[in-house]
């Protein structure tokens, strides 16, 4: 039993760093958004900067930040795509290359208020710039200076778009006095008045150079005859209108409706469908299907924007809950979504058999699916009311949720990816906090309450056969098998054991509870925590509980004898989520403070901690391969990290290995007398003690210090730095100061001060070798001294020798 546990560890992985390899954060908070001609790029307006969004990943390829951190009030893309004009509070507007990014330009807008709309002539080469303080200016993009300076308008103008047809050199405006006025750009004069909106204009479409469509907040649509300036028709659409786009003329649009020739156009506003009008008739021929239930009010669903998209003959929308849809332009049929904002995440798993997807509960009764690979959004309606947990059986294909509705929905995937309600249960009397699978099979859900109990819900076998599921066209009931009341206080988190007996559960009372997953019999209570519980989380492989608490701390207990076998310290928050990695022998953790950090339980280690958030990290989970983690946080964003352990102990070896090959190289030139490529190699590996060796060895050669100065002298300047750097380590100690003056010597003879001065830290270097440069030239001068006075002595002692022989000879 003891080799196959050794074995076991042996096995075990332990886990040394994640690294984030994405991050799903808000890049849209209101405003409009454009798209490139090609249908390739998205530019959405996010505070104060522009997101260049890729559409068909979702990926934020790179933003356009303003210097001021002033909030962008409005911008526009040129039609040919390649500039990028955006205006600020600051009253600034700037030219953007936004392939690069790069601001080409930066100029005053001349208005006294921010600019609140903006339109490019069709030659790209005037900008109309409509502002809070009633007026329009018109730019020349070539030559750069404010060509009109339009004044009439009534309150902020809020739309401005040119003529089609550039030879009229026509403007047209809207404020908020809901007149739309025409000017002629030749004498800079209003020229007319097209009047009959009793509410705010929302659009302007041009069909041909002398019909042209608008839309309003007033519930109407018309459409106006240029020539005579006089309206042709009025289409009553019931439902206030932010955007009427027209259909084209070429193509079959019959599933929307278009039987015959004329004028269509879809219309987008309050209701949240999109709605496609003839304008003969003026009658609606198409209804969009309504994307939510009829339980919720459709003024949160409703459309802020609508624009067709010819490159990819799509129709795009955006809600007012800042999400982004794709439909087909031919049958209204939803081809992507992206979520723009989410708001505070309460908590997100992976989902799917490969853990494709992952589902997240944000601050809202919707849940969001996001496909990982392109980014696609589902929103799932069911909920009235804020979601604040859910979880995801073992296949991945089924998940629960609760929320303040009081109420527990089963999920369940279809093969498309496509995510419907199966399951609805009703019966605790407060909101639904948390919530726990069954883990061997989908059998059982169980759910704690704000009520202080515990509920036990069985699964319909309906539920779980791929073939029945197919058949439930609305949620099943589900029935709670037993009810308990579990603790004194409001009950954080519910867990249930690998092999489904046991159930345990934590409290803000401070204590954790274990129960029997069949009857909810209460077996043991742990007690040790300071402060509330906010997890708990069986072991995949041991007979242990772990818990994390407000007090800062983890601890591990065991189930036989509800002992504490170990406690964790290093939060300086609470600590809201854990989970065991690396089969049991890790855990990994998340606090308050948007911290992650990862322990490894044998040595009570914590041995990383992350930092990915800047607030509460509410959400945790580790897929099903435990080499990715993901986490959500209360700013707003959800983070995705890859286990980078093997990748970095591969990059350490394969540089380890790398450095071994250099110094068996090394060796071998100092052998051979390479010098030159000797001193090169050590200074690439910053081994001033092998360059020492190097220098030594040069010295030793006959003509030593010629062979040196050579050298020295064929030097790089960064290699020359270098050496610098070294010998003045080797200067403080006499052992290695005469290599270090030979060096110093050759550097002060082949360089000119000019060449020397530009050397960095030379500055530094000279203040560290002077005191020892000086100590070093006191003690040769002594040694000096010392050495005279015995030649001295000896010579003495000659002479006097020499005398004594004279004298016997005589």
């Amino acid at each position: 039993m003891a080799d196959t546990d050794s074995a076991a560890a042996a096995a075990v992985r332990f886990k040394s760093n994640y690294a984030a390899t994405r991050k799903i954060e808000p890049f849209y908070k209101g405003g409009r958004i454009q798209i490139s001609r090609d249908g390739k790029f998205m530019f959405c307006p996010c505070g104060s900067k522009v997101n260049v969004i890729d559409v068909e990943t979702g990926a934020v390829l790179h933003s356009l930040q303003q210097d001021e951190e002033e909030d962008v009030t409005a911008f526009v893309l040129s039609p040919d795509d390649e500039v990028l004009v955006t205006g600020s509070r600051a009253l600034l507007l700037r030219r953007w290359r936004w392939r690069e990014p790069s601001c080409e330009r930066s100029w005053r807008a001349v208005h006294t208020a921010p600019v609140a709309t903006m339109a490019f002539d069709p030659t790209a080469t005037l900008l109309a710039t409509g502002g809070c303080d009633s007026t329009i200016k018109i730019w020349d993009m070539v030559k750069h200076y404010c060509t009109h300076n339009l004044k009439g308008s009534s309150g902020v103008v809020h739309l401005v778009e040119f003529h089609p047809d550039i030879s009229r050199l026509q403007l047209f405006s809207s404020s908020m006095d809901y007149k739309i006025r025409i000017w002629d750009l030749s004498s800079s004069k209003c020229v007319a008045l097209l009047d009959g909106h009793f509410s705010a204009v929302t659009s302007l479409a041009f069909a041909d150079g002398n019909t042209l469509l608008s839309s309003g907040r007033d519930k109407i649509c018309m459409v106006w005859d240029l020539d005579t300036r006089q309206s042709k028709r009025t289409v009553p659409v019931y439902e206030t209108v932010e955007a009427a786009v027209l259909l084209p003329e070429e193509g079959d649009f019959s599933q929307l409706g278009v039987k015959k020739q004329g004028l269509h156009f879809v219309t987008a506003g309050s209701k949240g469908m999109l709605r496609v009008w003839e304008v003969a008739t003026a009658a609606c021929v198409h209804t969009q299907p309504v994307p939510f239930t009829l339980q919720e009010e459709p003024s949160e669903h409703s459309l802020s924007q609508c624009q067709f998209v010819p490159a990819r003959n799509e129709i795009l929308t955006v809600s007012m809950e800042h999400n982004i849809i794709f439909y087909d332009a031919h049958t209204l049929q939803l081809r992507k979504q992206l979520a723009g904002y989410n708001e505070e995440v309460l908590d997100v798993k992976f989902l799917g058999p490969g853990d494709s997807h992952i589902v997240v509960a944000t601050n809202s009764p919707q849940l969001k699916v996001f496909e990982l690979a392109t980014s696609h959004c589902q929103i799932l309606y069911g909920h009235t009311e804020t979601i604040l947990a859910l979880d995801v059986f073992r296949k991945g294909l089924m998940f629960v949720t609760c929320a303040k509705d009081r109420s527990v929905r089963v999920w369940r995937m279809g093969r498309a990816g496509r995510v419907s309600c199966v399951g609805l249960g009703l019966g605790h009397a407060h909101s639904v906090g948390a919530v726990t699978c069954s883990r061997l099979k989908e059998s059982f859900v169980v759910t704690s309450s704000q009520d202080c109990t515990i509920k036990i819900w069985n699964i319909p076998e309906s539920l779980t056969s791929k073939a029945k599921a197919a058949l439930i066209s609305s949620p099943e009931p589900l029935h709670a098998r037993v009810t308990e009341r579990g603790h004194d206080k409001d009950i954080n988190s519910v867990a249930v054991s690998p092999n489904d007996k046991l159930l345990a559960t934590g409290s803000q009372d401070r204590l954790a509870k274990l129960w029997s997953c069949s009857d909810c019999s209460l077996l043991g209570v742990f007690s040790g925590h300071k402060r509330g519980i906010w997890c708990v989380q069986f072991s995949p492989v041991d007979q242990v509980l772990a818990t994390s608490s407000a007090d800062g701390t983890l601890k591990l207990w065991g189930l036989r004898d509800f002992s504490c076998l170990k406690t964790f310290e290093g939060h300086d928050a609470s600590v809201l989520k854990i989970i065991f990695v690396s089969r049991g022998a890790q855990l990994l953790s998340s606090g308050s403070d948007g911290l992650l950090k990862l322990w490894t339980i044998k040595t009570n280690e914590c041995v990383k901690t992350l930092d990915g958030h800047e607030d509460k990290i509410w959400g945790l989970h580790s897929n099903k391969k435990d080499d990715m983690v993901v986490t959500a946080s209360s700013d707003s964003c959800i983070t995705l990290w890859q286990d980078v352990t093997e990748i970095e102990e591969k990059e350490a070896q394969a540089k380890q290995e790398e450095q071994i090959m250099k110094e068996q190289e090394l060796s071998n030139l100092l052998h051979e007398k390479r010098y030159l490529k000797a001193l090169g190699l050590a200074i690439s590996l910053d081994r001033p003690h092998t360059v020492l060796t190097v220098v030594k060895a040069i010295l030793k050669e006959p003509e030593g210090r010629r062979h040196l100065e050579e050298n020295i002298a064929r030097l790089r300047k960064d290699q020359k730095e270098a050496v610098l750097g070294f010998l003045v380590t080797w200067n403080t100690n006499s052992r290695n100061c005469h290599e270090a003056q030979a060096v110093l010597e050759t550097l002060l003879k082949h360089e000119t001060p000019d060449n020397l001065l530009q050397l960095s830290g030379v500055k530094s270097a000279v203040e560290s070798l002077l005191p020892y440069t000086e100590r070093h030239f006191q003690r040769l001068s002594r040694l000096l001294q010392a050495s005279t006075f015995i030649e001295f002595m000896w010579q003495n002692m000659r002479l006097a020798d020499v005398a004594q022989q004279d004298q016997g000879t005589l």
